[in-house]
């Protein structure tokens, strides 16, 4: 009986530990790579580096375009109305002149090289206002046809800069069948699931899934193909990702004296806690992990596009650029190292017609989900939502743009087939930044759960 006793007591802890919800473990589906690699990766070598890039004038100012846009697909009331929903956008003296002054991107060293008289001097006369401006039609045709979202005019008027780092992503207090709308309409309408089939959502919501719900639903999953199982576990990374910005950055005091923000564990719970989930939370940890890895692969493929003499991180501070163009090569080598990438060439193999069509699906899929970004009805929401589907988007189309970056001219004498903007180039990098933070934050929420216990 003693014996019998004291094994009981032993095994307590290991029961303890089984029971955080967040201490996702082991291989991940669909990957050759398992979570604890990813985490001492993220968390000891690429995050700091990382954080310390993003704090650099070339990717904190974000030029988003027209934050009241309107939702083409159903009405929307307008802004929240809370006081944490607003965004500040940047005076005209607050942007660095490199940046404000023009449409001023990777490419102005190959302009600055290609639009010598010499060169095409001849060319320009011979062409009528039509004809260019059909050229230029064609080449931005040829851009969207490689587009995974929607990326707004910069030019456009009503196109303003945000400091993101003076507009944080953290909670609003936006929530209720608003933002519940928003995040149906991506899962119902846009992943490829029959309306027939339930998928589990957060009990105490608007709709609570059964257990039996919930075993057809991944039943379902798991008879789809690779490339439609990777769509929904995108979509849900993405979804446990902003959950976990919004539990670390909680408004937990605002008082007369006082406005302080940090981790709210509650939160945390409720949204991922297995329990309180029915078993969705640690699934959806999981999906968010799926995401690293996509991204990360696509920060490593793009390497080639950023090593070109003539890409240049232009804010008109010719040193800093230098020294950040610099930092984000040592950062793009070191997703490179990475030794358990993703294989994205197991998407969309086999028949080359049938392959074709499922890419084009999945990219208007994805298109159709930076669409819905602008029915959000919080701006702030609004414009870290718009920026991370983009971010995600900018990674799909370089994981499949393989031999445009293969094929990218060593010199700035011709203009190269792939090209990203400097908005695509900020939101990569920024919404990898949002993941890599993730999974830097649960290492703290685990901190916090254990002491609780």
């Amino acid at each position: 009986m003693k014996l019998l006793l004291l094994l009981l007591l032993l095994q307590v802890p290991g029961c303890a530990d089984s029971k955080c919800f967040c201490q996702v473990s082991g291989d991940l589906d669909d990957c050759t790579c398992d979570v604890e690699t990813i985490d001492g990766f993220n968390n000891h070598r690429l995050f700091p580096k990382l954080q310390t890039l993003l704090e650099s004038d070339y990717f904190r100012f974000y030029k988003q375009v027209n934050l009241n846009k309107v939702c083409p697909f159903w009405r929307v009331r307008g802004d929240c109305g809370l006081k944490d929903c607003a965004v500040k956008p940047c005076s005209p003296n607050q942007v660095p002149e490199g940046i404000r002054s023009s449409s001023q991107d990777q490419y102005s060293a190959e302009v600055k090289e290609c639009e010598q008289p010499e060169d095409l001097g001849a060319v320009d006369v011979s062409l009528s206002d039509e004809t260019r401006e059909a050229l230029l039609n064609w080449s931005k045709h040829d851009d969207e046809a490689e587009r995974f979202c929607v990326v707004d005019d910069e030019e456009s008027p009503d196109s303003q800069h945000v400091d993101l780092l003076l507009n944080p992503e953290r909670f609003t207090g936006y929530r209720g069948p608003e933002a519940w709308q928003i995040w149906n309409s991506i899962y119902e309408e846009n992943c490829f699931k029959p309306f027939t089939i339930k998928r589990p959502v957060v009990p105490n919501s608007f709709h609570s899934s059964s257990g039996s719900e919930a075993k057809v639903f991944y039943s379902w999953l798991e008879g789809q193909c690779v490339e439609k199982r990777a769509f929904y576990r995108l979509v849900s990374g993405l979804h446990a990702s902003i959950n976990i910005h919004l539990s670390s950055r909680y408004l937990l005091d605002d008082s007369w004296f006082q406005r302080k923000w940090g981790h709210n564990v509650s939160e945390f719970r409720q949204r991922f806690d297995s329990e309180l989930t029915a078993g969705e939370g640690p699934k959806r940890l999981r999906n968010l992990y799926f995401l690293f890895l996509i991204e990360l692969r696509a920060l490593a493929k793009a390497l080639p596009f950023f090593q070109r003499p003539s890409f240049r991180l232009f804010t008109g501070r010719p040193e800093e650029d230098l020294r950040h163009k610099e930092l984000l090569l040592h950062i793009l080598q070191l997703a490179r190292s990475f030794p358990l990438h993703f294989d994205e060439t197991s998407l969309f193999a086999g028949d080359e017609k049938e392959a074709g069509k499922l890419k084009e699906d999945v990219r208007l899929a994805f298109l159709n989900i930076s669409r819905i970004m602008d029915c959000v009805g919080c701006s702030k929401c609004r414009l870290w939502g718009k920026l991370q589907t983009q971010g995600l988007g900018t990674s799909l189309k370089i994981l499949f743009s393989e031999r445009q970056i293969e094929a990218l001219p060593s010199s700035g004498d011709q203009r190269p087939s792939f090209q990203l903007s400097r908005q695509e180039i900020v939101s990569l990098l920024n919404a990898f930044g949002r993941i890599s933070t993730s999974i830097r934050e649960l290492k703290n929420f685990r901190s916090l759960l254990s002491e609780e216990r």
